[in-house]
């Protein structure tokens, strides 16, 4: 393959108020880098919005310790829907969001007396090491999770988001679909029963298998040292047909719209996505405009039609106080970025 993926950019979330979600990400995840804050029209994803360009408002938001961003993204030309169901673990698509954390325990500590919505307590995961899961004000599931790698140190609990897990229809199939495009080669675990550690999280009564996927090779590009390394868990009900989270409803209606990757090499990507059998669905084509970001964005559905977003970063804001942004299409791609560079963000940052 000669494209490389630099880690997990965002996770997109489809939230009714953009500002709320970014204060209360900032206030319990740290998320309080904003990369872009843009109100315009997504003339692109027409097969995800009904063949109708739609009006939203988003805001990229990061931690500088490390992990991916969130992308907060709130429809403004219509009211965004939620599932017609209450989502069952194993249901397909984005279910829930990994959270990295140097100390779980204090990580729970501190989520408990900021008062957010606990689902389990402290518990173990299937490799043993501790976790937990809370929710969101608007309904989204997250896990914190054990941080594999860390890009600086910060008074926050928590850094970004560092994976997700995702239902499946047929893990076989899923398991090869996240190995051969996404390079997640690793079987940390493969497991089937009914797991103690989800209690309390819907449709975790009934038999799941679960496996755990990681990546071997060392993720490259200008951000792989800030974005790190992650892991993608993947989730197939036993006993039940799933249904799919956003069977029909809109890409940016509430929830975890995408899952979306940070590479290097869009026109060698398309082509290996062509002769996997998953053709980009949307592409942007050339470099499209975030207002204060630029890149060249596309997407694929994995087999059950989950939406991966991949994108080739053009530019970003470095200090935006004085004007410096650093565009990327001028700099060897495959190259990490100066730390210093990256921790220069840190002057853009908003207080909860």
């Amino acid at each position: 393959m000669s494209y490389s993926i630099a880690g997990i950019q965002q996770i997109g979330i489809g939230i009714p108020n953009v500002q709320e979600a970014f204060k209360w990400y900032n206030r319990h995840f740290g998320m309080d880098v904003p990369i872009f804050d843009e109100a315009a029209e997504a003339a692109l994803m027409l097969p995800y919005t009904a063949g109708k360009a739609q009006k939203r408002h988003a805001i990229l938001a990061i931690n500088l310790q490390g992990g991916g961003g969130f992308e907060i993204w709130q429809y403004t030309s219509r009211t965004p829907q939620p599932a017609a169901f209450e989502l069952q673990l194993g249901d397909l698509g984005l279910f829930c969001t990994r959270i990295k954390s140097r100390d779980v325990k204090a990580s729970f500590e501190f989520l408990q007396s900021a008062k957010a919505e606990l689902i389990t307590g402290l518990v173990k995961e299937p490799s043993g090491a501790d976790t937990f899961f809370l929710r969101d004000p608007w309904n989204n599931l997250f896990q914190v999770v054990n941080g594999i790698d860390w890009f600086a140190n910060g008074p926050e609990p928590t850094g970004g988001p560092s994976g997700c897990m995702i239902g499946v229809s047929d893990m076989d199939r899923s398991k090869t679909f996240y190995k051969e495009i996404l390079g997640y080669d690793t079987v940390v675990y493969d497991k089937q029963e009914i797991f103690a550690d989800l209690k309390g999280i819907p449709g975790a009564d009934a038999a799941m298998r679960r496996v755990l996927l990681r990546h071997s090779k060392p993720r490259s590009g200008a951000f792989s040292k800030l974005l790190g390394s992650s892991e993608i868990e993947l989730v197939q009900s036993m006993g039940r047909t799933p249904k799919k989270i956003f069977g029909n409803r809109l890409w940016g209606d509430l929830g975890f719209i995408h899952l979306c990757f940070d590479i290097n090499g869009m026109k060698d990507l398309r082509k290996f996505c062509e002769s996997k059998g998953h053709p980009f669905t949307v592409d942007s084509s050339n470099s499209f405009d975030m207002g204060e970001a630029a890149g060249h964005f596309s997407y694929i559905e994995d087999p059950d039609g989950t939406l991966i977003e991949f994108v080739e970063t053009h530019k970003i804001p470095v200090l935006k106080k004085i004007g410096w942004y650093l565009d990327l299409r001028k700099r060897d791609a495959a190259k990490t970025l100066p730390d210093w560079m990256l921790k220069a963000l840190r002057f853009n940052r908003v207080k909860a």
